[in-house]
């Protein structure tokens, strides 16, 4: 489809970027994301310091990223045992 030039607003800063058009509305939505919890951070906890808000979305977003990466990986361990099983179950009833 070939690259667009967009302009992406985060708090009160816009960043111009480039992206393939397939992309251009993951990276809004990422946007609208990180300003609404910028937003409920600032009213949570009173911050107006727009550095401390940024970092504190980085740092829960890691954070949340990490942890589905901890249950993706519980899951693939999970799949893999009930595969090994299901396997070990055809195997003898097909050496029968």
């Amino acid at each position: 489809m070939g690259e667009l030039s967009i302009k992406i607003k985060i708090i009160d800063r816009e960043y111009p970027m480039r992206t393939e058009a397939s992309d251009e509305e993951r990276l809004r939505t990422a946007a609208r994301l990180v300003n609404e919890q910028v937003s409920e951070l600032r009213k949570r906890f009173g911050l107006d310091d727009k550095q401390d808000l940024l970092a504190m979305v980085a740092f829960l977003s890691l954070e949340e990223k990490m942890r589905a990466e901890e249950e993706k990986s519980t899951l693939e361990r999970t799949l893999a045992r009930k595969m090994s099983t299901l396997d070990d179950l055809i195997s003898s009833v097909l050496a029968e």
